[in-house]
């Protein structure tokens, strides 16, 4: 019961980050069900929650969604997120996830040191980070912090922003949750209350964090999401420790 609970809990903060900055279910959930379920089983299960919170917040703020970055980055993700779900059952993903950690902790600090301003992407570059993104997400299952970290480089309002991320979060859902319950479905079938109690918690801070999204000034957006990444590469730096 206590297990749920705190599931319950974290998914509810998850979800409510997740409408603000575009990442956060599985940044938050993953390490806290990997205690008890294990990494591979943590990243396949929180895969629903994942996607349901990210269909209902695509569903209200589809309107917002930058078409051109969701099919150059976007299918490349969703690509790369594939890759990357069917190579998880496989590699080990600690050496993986110090690698991820770092690139976080780079990106947060450039853009908060203003060196981002310089980056942008377009091209075979948006196809490159979106493929690379992706792949990283399926196989260490923190595929939101980096892909919010990528899409830094696209000059995105804040409601685009989190739109687009939305919207390819959910792409790259549709095609690693497949994968996930073809190879693990069973494990994530036993785990049904852990996973049904992560889904509500997740679809509720969904419903409250929209409305906090509305009043982040434009001007402080970035800076917000870029101290969530930098907080996500340090915590994924220790993690990434831990795991070797």
């Amino acid at each position: 019961m206590a297990l749920l609970l705190v599931t319950f809990a974290v998914g509810l903060l998850a979800g409510g980050i997740a409408s603000v900055a575009g990442f956060g279910i599985g940044s938050l959930l993953t390490p806290l069900l990997s205690v008890p379920l294990g990494t591979r089983l943590a990243v396949a299960a929180v895969s629903i929650p994942h996607a349901a919170g990210t269909a209902v917040r695509l569903w209200r703020l589809h309107d917002q969604v930058n078409r051109r970055v969701l099919w150059s980055f976007g299918l490349a993700s969703a690509a790369g997120g594939l890759a990357g779900a069917i190579g998880n059952a496989v590699i080990a993903t600690g050496f993986l996830t110090l690698v991820l950690a770092g690139l976080l902790v780079l990106a947060g600090s450039m853009e908060l040191t203003g060196l981002s301003s310089r980056m942008r992407f377009a091209g075979t570059a948006a196809w490159i980070a979106g493929g690379l993104s992706g792949a990283f997400g399926g196989l260490v299952g923190n595929q939101g912090g980096i892909r919010t970290a990528a899409l830094l480089g696209f000059d995105l309002q804040r409601d685009a922003f989190v739109a687009t991320a939305t919207a390819i979060a959910l792409m790259v859902d549709l095609v690693r949750v497949p994968v996930y319950l073809a190879t693990q479905g069973t494990a994530i079938a036993a785990q049904w209350p852990v996973v049904t109690a992560a889904t509500a918690g997740v679809l509720i801070g969904t419903h409250f964090g929209t409305r906090v999204l509305q009043r982040i000034p434009e001007r402080l957006f970035r800076t917000l999401v870029s101290l969530l990444i930098l907080a996500l590469g340090i915590a994924l730096g220790v993690r990434g420790i831990r795991m070797l």
